[in-house]
């Protein structure tokens, strides 16, 4: 092992122990929402190597992931945001409360886009890079179109499981990113 791969290592290690200590120090509905964010994050990560060829595709594990992430969307994921719910070790801007109604609608927009995945699960890959379908960007790069909304918002979830998996994919981790950009505080 190489000086670099020792030292990606170490700064790994070190971040994961700063995201543990944040949970261990959370309480109630902050530790909660920790939680289920980490949950999402997990899916997520289990299926990013099946979505760029990394790793065989397996529709029921890309099923599992989408059922996790939309258990944790719509009202689940609004209800952990009760207002003033701002701890020390909370990554929530306050924002999400003066601008509650973005907030709804890229929650909501969340279970539309990872039902729609669940539902392309069985469509396979496209082939190509994920987010390909969508114009470039990447996964998680694209973040809000025009700073607004996150790509597919009005889409159904039927015209999202009509995807390849890997662009339906890409649409629900944009709206992840989309919610991130505006209403979570960057890590320092």
């Amino acid at each position: 092992m190489n000086t670099r791969n020792i030292l990606r290592g170490a700064t790994a290690a070190s971040l994961f122990a700063v995201a543990a200590f944040a949970h261990s120090e959370a309480t109630g509905v902050v530790r909660e929402r920790m939680e289920a964010m980490e949950e999402m994050r997990d899916a997520v990560k289990r299926v990013t190597p099946m979505m760029s060829g990394a790793a065989a595709y397996d529709p029921q594990a890309v099923r599992a992931a989408a059922r996790a992430i939309e258990g944790h969307s719509g009202e689940a994921l609004t209800r952990l945001f009760p207002e003033g719910s701002l701890q020390p070790v909370s990554e929530a801007r306050p924002e999400i409360w003066s601008d509650w109604a973005r907030f709804s609608a890229l929650a909501d927009q969340l279970g539309v886009a990872a039902r729609g995945l669940d539902m392309a699960a069985g469509n396979g890959r496209h082939g190509g890079p994920v987010g390909g379908m969508m114009g470039g960007g990447g996964m998680m790069g694209a973040g809000m179109m025009g700073g607004q909304t996150a790509p597919g918002m009005g889409m159904s979830a039927e015209a999202i499981g009509q995807m390849p998996a890997d662009a339906a994919f890409a649409m629900t981790t944009q709206v992840c990113a989309a919610c991130h950009d505006r209403f979570r505080a960057e890590d320092d």
